[in-house]
């Protein structure tokens, strides 16, 4: 039996909108409870409706996607966030993930691509589009000055658990792999996001296969 995922879409193009909506209520996986055309009024449905996850477009003509993004994480709710956007800036790249983003998809990907990667934002993981993966290393590697791996004096678990971020590997299933808690796992993330200088999941991801790269 599929999970059935409710979504909150915040986008004030109606047409995109409502075309994404309506390819979504074509599947089983997904059930949207509300759409919004402001960010005011997407805060309002999302504080109401609670959904599992929230479609946020970036650029909106009363606030930007990433105030949008940072009251909601600042909230209780437990969403997932993903921005859907048109933008492929290395700026806005790194500021939403920064800002709490659970993904970051460009409006142009293909429609099932797009199903498949919020299937996976559900389950916990952290996505991007494809071509995305070079500009945030690169970025990464401008304004952030990260720490190899190798460097970073990461203990022997912060390695492991580090490894299994790198496979895209939800905290939950990264503990019960290692037979360890979900909270253990925070703790571990937090520790060695600050060791590496990275602030998310997914630029040590990035960042990890970059590192492999170069030294091969």
């Amino acid at each position: 039996m599929n999970t059935l995922y409710t979504l909150l879409m915040i986008d004030d193009h109606p047409l995109f909108r409502r075309g994404v909506l309506q390819l979504l209520s074509e599947r089983t996986d997904f059930k949207t409870v509300g759409e919004a055309s402001s960010g005011a009024e997407g805060l309002k449905l999302a504080a109401e409706l609670n959904p599992d996850i929230i479609l946020l477009d970036l650029n909106m003509r009363d606030m930007n996607g990433i105030e949008v993004l940072k009251q909601i994480k600042a909230s209780e709710s437990e969403a997932k966030v993903v921005m859907l956007t048109v933008s492929d800036d290395a700026v806005d790249l790194v500021a939403a993930l920064r800002a709490g983003a659970d993904g970051y998809l460009l409006k142009e990907m293909d429609p099932d691509d797009l199903c498949s990667k919020l299937k996976r934002v559900a389950s916990g993981d952290v996505i991007l589009s494809g071509r995305l993966t070079q500009l945030l290393a690169h970025a990464m590697r401008e304004q952030n000055s990260p720490r190899p791996p190798d460097e970073a004096g990461l203990t022997e678990q912060e390695r492991r658990i580090l490894e299994h971020i790198a496979q895209g590997k939800s905290n939950k299933l990264i503990a019960r792999e290692l037979d360890i808690s979900d909270g253990t796992v925070k703790v571990h993330v937090k520790h060695l996001l600050r060791k590496l200088n990275l602030h998310s999941r997914l630029e040590a991801a990035v960042w990890v296969a970059a590192s492999q790269k170069r030294a091969n």
